[in-house]
């Protein structure tokens, strides 16, 4: 990756440490010399991050984002700031709008300034390729206008802006904007694209497709978890201020399950459903490599593999029902308000 500097020893902030990318970051994070806060709910589990817990880098704080004393305690002795906390997706938002602007927005700002207050050096905003809305160039650019169609995206955008208000000398800023994660994970998602298809063909034996045609981005964990790790090792000039996309494959819903039954096995089927929701979502990825020498190296069929070893193996207990694996169905569970 360019830019890259000697490299630096970290103490990171890591909101959000104990979701689904978090858990894949956190021990990467460490493994790489850095020391660790985790500031999170534990909403998935307080055993999320059971394998590095007791690392002497390692502090994990079980609190709210939305309280300023508890972020101040998390902030304390940290000098740069991974911010991947939010009420994620469309749904789970959309149950409580009201919790999810305050978490998702109101405490934004004031989480920025505090880090800057602190002594933070670096700040690394995980925004989402959802902020671009439907468009029909076959190229979406960072320079491009952004639409969002939801208030998730829309908040999204508002922390992009917000975060380049705040910049300044000596606080560095940096935007990405993830494709669609999917993979395995230790706190695992089963609600998005590949990771729903790759459950229903492995535990249902069907695969279920609505259109097929849609379009969707899509970057495995682990290239997200090492462009993070990388980022922090990015000279301050490279990155100051700058908006990147990070995805690698787009590719269409009908792809993805047929990838999906090429790597679980044939005897799956394939169902196909006509649907009034024909959104694309699609996203250029060429300045990231152009400027950082980012390259994901991992194919959705590599994601697939790798959630088929972890169900197989007993990892994934009870894939189906499982309150933990499902963002909607775990804001049922609890009261954030």
């Amino acid at each position: 990756m360019s830019g890259v500097t000697e490299p630096r020893k970290w103490n990171v902030l890591l909101t959000g440490g104990a979701g689904y990318v978090g858990s894949a970051l956190v021990p990467k994070l460490l493994g790489a010399g850095h020391g660790v806060t985790v500031l999170d709910l534990y909403l998935y589990g307080e055993d999320v991050l059971a394998p590095v817990a007791g690392h002497p880098r390692l502090t994990e704080i079980k609190g709210d984002l939305r309280d300023p004393e508890t972020v101040a305690r998390a902030l304390t002795g940290c000098d740069a700031v991974i911010h991947l906390a939010c009420i994620s997706n469309d749904p789970s938002f959309e149950l409580d709008p009201e919790l999810g602007k305050s978490i998702n927005f109101d405490a934004f700002r004031p989480l920025v300034r505090a880090a800057r207050d602190a002594g933070a050096k670096r700040f690394i905003y995980a925004s989402s390729s959802s902020v671009y809305g439907l468009k029909d160039e076959p190229d979406i650019t960072e320079d491009m206008a952004l639409k969002p169609l939801t208030d998730y995206s829309k908040y999204k955008a508002m922390c992009e802006e917000v975060l380049e208000e705040e910049r300044a000398p000596g606080f560095v800023t940096l935007t990405l904007r993830p494709a669609t994660v999917c993979g395995y994970a230790p706190r695992q998602r089963l609600d998005v694209i590949v990771n729903i298809l790759t459950n229903h063909a492995v535990n249902n034996g069907r695969i279920k497709v609505f259109g097929g045609e849609q379009l969707r981005p899509n970057i495995h964990i682990d290239d997200m978890t090492d462009l993070y790790v990388e980022c922090l090792e990015t000279a301050d000039e490279t990155i100051d201020g700058k908006i990147y996309n990070a995805g690698y494959e787009n590719r269409s819903v009908m792809d993805i399950a047929r990838s999906v039954r090429g790597v679980v096995g044939d005897g799956v089927a394939l169902d196909v459903e006509p649907t009034d929701d024909n959104r694309s979502y699609h996203i250029s990825s060429d300045k990231i490599r152009r400027e950082l020498g980012f390259t994901p190296k991992r194919t959705v069929e590599d994601a697939v593999k790798g959630l088929v070893d972890a169900f197989r193996t007993g990892r994934l207990p009870d894939p189906m029902n499982g309150v933990r694996y499902y963002n909607i169905r775990t804001m049922q569970a609890c009261d954030l308000s």
